[in-house]
């Protein structure tokens, strides 16, 4: 009886369902709210939307600091609207710090680049700065054009723990691009991990980090970890040959 049951309720329901989709209407799974926010994209594919913070123009670096001295007013080199780094002087990082958002940003390893493996056009973008260990999370800039090293340390490498999924350097002398989606970690009041941080990258239009879970920061030596901390500024590395250092240009970001 109890089998009998079940099949009579579940004929009903699937009868019901039935009808209900007979009887349904388009509007029944339209909506209307909530409104998406208009935002004007830029008129070239690099240009910053309407609502993105503009780190970097071309005129100044004025949203920066450099890490090692915050109220130095001589910072790395603009000319040409570039950004040319200066090793002698440290790493910058943006005055502002974020949680989540995207960032836009494209680069320039030197034409006459010498040197080979890690040595060759390092730098490196930090989605989140912290003062401590590893100093956060690491995008690498190298010129993997035609220069091998470890996988995990190339070019779209969240350094020491994804390789990218593809090669997409451009020759140097060129510019490369690197659009980022950054999702934060977040911390349970304990500052144990509650969801992890997650990065999608696309070089150069080609997908390299997709949705990518780290499994902490990005250290040198070391396997990765996490320390609980808040929004953080975004930073770049002065980290390679001073005499063919590299560039940066056209820098802009939107929280989400």
């Amino acid at each position: 009886m109890k089998t009998k049951h079940l099949f009579i309720t579940a004929l009903l329901a699937a009868t019901s369902l039935a009808a209900n989709a007979q009887n349904a209407k388009p509007e029944d799974t339209e909506f209307y709210t909530p409104v998406p926010p208009v935002v004007s994209p830029g008129k070239a594919a690099s240009d910053a939307p309407s609502d993105a913070i503009v780190l970097f123009g071309g005129k100044n670096l004025d949203e920066w600091v450099l890490v090692n001295d915050t109220a130095a007013t001589d910072k790395w080199l603009v000319a040409k609207n570039v950004i040319t780094v200066d090793k002698k002087k440290g790493d910058i990082q943006t005055k502002r710090k974020f949680t989540d958002f995207q960032l836009h940003i494209e680069y320039r390893i030197p034409a006459d680049i010498e040197g080979s493996g890690q040595a060759r056009g390092n730098s490196g973008i930090f989605l989140a700065a912290l003062p401590w260990g590893a100093g956060g999370y690491e995008l690498q800039v190298l010129d993997n054009y035609n220069n091998k090293t470890y996988t995990n340390g190339q070019a779209g490498s969240m350094y020491k723990q994804s390789p990218p999924l593809a090669n997409a350097c451009r020759k140097p002398g060129d510019w490369n691009t690197y659009d980022v989606v950054w999702t934060a970690p977040r911390f349970n009041e304990d500052g144990t991990v509650k969801t992890p941080a997650r990065v999608t990258a696309i070089h150069n239009g080609v997908l390299v980090q997709n949705n990518y879970e780290l499994k902490g920061d990005t250290p040198y030596i070391g396997a990765p970890k996490y320390r609980a901390h808040g929004p953080a500024p975004i930073k770049l590395q002065s980290h390679g040959d001073p005499s063919k250092p590299i560039s940066y240009r056209n820098i802009w970001v939107r929280n989400l």
